[in-house]
This record gives C-alpha cells, sequence and structure tokens, in this order.
C-alpha cells in the first residue's frame, strides 16, 4: 500500500512539473519563446523592460554575468526543457541569438 501511495504521489509531482509549469512545451512558437524568455528576464533577473530589444547584447546592455547564467541555464530548462550547453552558447550575444538558440531546441 505504500508503495502505491508513493507511486501517485510520484506521478502526480511528475505531470505537475511537466504540464502545470509548462515544462517540455512542444512545438512552442517565436512569440511564446520570447513572452517566456522576457517574462523570465523580467521577473527573474530584475531586467528593466525598456533594455529588452531585439538587437539587446546579452552582457554589454542587459548586464547579465557568470551568476545570471547559472540561473539562465535552471529556468530554461524548467520552462523549456532542454539543457543549455555551454560550448553552443559562446556564439549567443544578443537577445534575438538567444530566442534563436531557445527556438533550435524546441523546435
Amino acid at each position: 500500500m505504500e508503495i502505491s501511495l508513493f507511486l501517485l504521489i510520484f506521478a502526480a509531482e511528475i505531470f505537475r512539473l511537466c504540464y502545470l509549469d509548462n515544462c517540455l512545451q512542444i512545438n512552442m512558437d517565436r512569440n511564446e519563446i520570447e513572452e517566456k524568455v522576457n517574462a523570465f528576464l523580467l521577473d527573474e533577473l530584475e531586467i528593466d523592460e525598456e533594455k529588452l530589444k531585439p538587437e539587446a547584447r546579452l552582457k554589454e546592455d542587459l548586464g547579465i554575468d557568470s551568476l545570471d547564467f547559472v540561473d539562465i541555464v535552471v529556468i530554461v530548462e524548467k520552462l523549456f526543457g532542454f539543457k543549455i550547453k555551454p560550448d553552443e552558447m559562446k556564439s549567443v550575444k544578443t537577445l534575438t541569438q538567444f530566442y534563436d538558440y531557445v527556438a533550435s531546441k524546441v523546435a
């Protein structure tokens, strides 16, 4: 009986994580990606909304540092269901390039 209860709780938690919290969404369109990225940049990293322009440079214009990047890795995994690979991010310099990177992973 205890195992069944454990499995039920475990299954409920997986459902919550994957569906109710919107991780692992598949076939997200570009607007949804941009909205989710902008929302976590505003809410979690407290970046000013007026700075969120497609051409904004992540480090220079948005002030994203290495500690912020650690947060971004965790948030992206939760929201989009994939792990960021640091070597793939080396060429990502602007917000548009970041949108493109996320879109390439969830397409």
